[in-house]
């Protein structure tokens, strides 16, 4: 009986031996042949994605934003009260300074990467960005990513003074009042550049990218001014130019290829886009002389936000007297503005995805419908011309409400927002 135990052990341990080299063979062999006269039929073995993972929030249906600084970035503590009043109030996002007013990064890139020295460059800035941008999201927070594109005082008068705006001499770097510099709109080489920005900003985590300073310079000595790249064409159609390219490169998922985008809400892996307009773009029917022209902005952004605080309008605009006083009134005018070109049908603007109707003068244009979900309200959070308050702030919301304009970005540079002015997080 032993005996045959021990024999029937040994049959059953040969015959699963057998099986098991059979199984891997199979499975893990890279040919084999049906018979010994068929050529082997090679079975390659399953591709490995070896490529870094980002987890992403998707859209929020009502976006509701703070901004943080690059110094904010780089603090604990401002990091630890902007992350408290996210998780405690109705806001549900924030918007972080991916490159600002000086020109420097706040995080680094790849050595080799063209904006390597604009990090080394920042005053301000973080090495762990990817890690906090990933915390953002475990706590459920869209994340935001602003590039300042064409003010940029370091590339324009240390990297690339070949691609400035220029004083009347054409040779001399041209500075507004705030000794701040800006590339020419029509600088192409530039616009590879702010691509490749694009690309490291969601490779790196951020959810959406908003565009801010798409615009001719202001503000300064303009008599004295020159813009060797732009050519003779418009300002007007040079901006539209570099948003249909911008447009057309960072839609293209095959630029985000080097790593794995998941949870983005989206058919592609591609980020959203937003770009902030001055907020006259939502009543002037002039380009302002900086190139914007807001209905020539719609076709290649997912959102448009006009900075219509109060502060930036002149003394008696409306009729108001001081517009710091009366924000509600500011604020609703411009964004129901804003919502009616939005929605329109046609349009007396030019543009180069317009379509001319007959011809009839002044010459009218097709254009494409946008929604009040294509507009985000920048909200005023600083005592720039008044004392703004609890009440100044919300009566701003609820002007965008009545507007029809649900999502809103409040600014505040100092990075310290009046809570009382925002509704407590909703349990659910």
């Amino acid at each position: 009986m032993t005996k045959l135990f021990i024999t029937g052990a040994i049959v059953g341990g040969a015959i699963l031996s057998v099986v098991l080299l059979f199984s891997y063979l199979f499975a893990s062999t890279s040919t084999y042949s049906i018979n010994d006269n068929s050529p082997p039929i090679v079975i390659p073995p399953a591709p490995i994605d070896t490529r870094p993972i980002v987890e992403h929030i998707p859209l929020p249906k009502q976006v509701k934003t703070i901004y943080m600084t690059a110094c904010a970035l780089a603090t604990d503590s401002f990091r630890v009260d902007l992350i408290d009043l996210i998780e405690t109030t109705e806001v549900n996002s924030i918007m972080i300074d991916i490159k600002d007013y000086s020109g420097g990064l706040s995080f680094p890139p790849p050595e080799n990467s063209v904006w390597y020295s604009a990090w080394q460059s920042s005053k301000c800035g973080a090495r762990d960005s990817a890690e906090f941008i990933a915390d953002l999201h475990n706590k459920g927070i869209y994340v935001i990513g602003r590039i300042t594109v064409f003010q940029d005082p370091y590339i324009a008068r240390q990297r690339r003074p070949d691609l400035a705006v220029k004083r009347a001499d054409g040779k001399t770097v041209w500075r507004d009042y705030k000794g701040l510099s800006f590339i020419d709109v029509g600088a192409r080489e530039y616009w590879d550049e702010i691509i490749e920005l694009t690309k490291l900003s969601y490779n790196l985590g951020f959810d959406e990218l908003n565009y801010d300073y798409v615009r001719y310079p202001s503000d300064g000595p303009m008599r004295d001014i020159s813009f060797p790249h732009s050519g003779a064409i418009s300002r007007a159609d040079n901006l539209e130019k570099f948003f249909i390219y911008l447009n057309k490169q960072v839609t293209d998922p095959e630029l985000y290829s080097e790593v794995r985008h998941k949870n983005t809400g989206r058919d592609e892996a591609v980020p959203y886009l937003s770009a902030d307009l001055f907020g006259f773009t939502t009543t002037n029917q002039d380009d302002l002389s900086i190139g914007q022209i807001i209905e020539r902005a719609f076709p290649y952004f997912d959102f448009i936000a006009p900075m219509v605080y109060p502060s930036h309008y002149p003394y008696n605009h409306l009729d108001l007297g001081d517009p710091n006083n009366h924000p509600y009134l500011v604020v609703n005018h411009a964004m129901e503005s804003a919502v009616r070109r939005a929605t329109a049908t046609t349009t007396l603007q030019v543009a180069f995805a317009h379509e001319r109707i007959g011809t009839s003068t002044p010459p009218q244009y097709k254009k494409a419908v946008y929604s009040a979900d294509n507009l985000r309200t920048w909200i005023q959070d600083f005592d720039y011309g008044g004392d703004y308050d609890a009440v100044d702030v919300r009566a701003q919301i609820k002007a965008s409400y009545d507007a029809g304009v649900d999502s809103w970005m409040i600014w505040s540079p100092s990075n310290k927002y009046t809570r009382a002015a925002l509704e407590e997080a909703t349990s659910y």
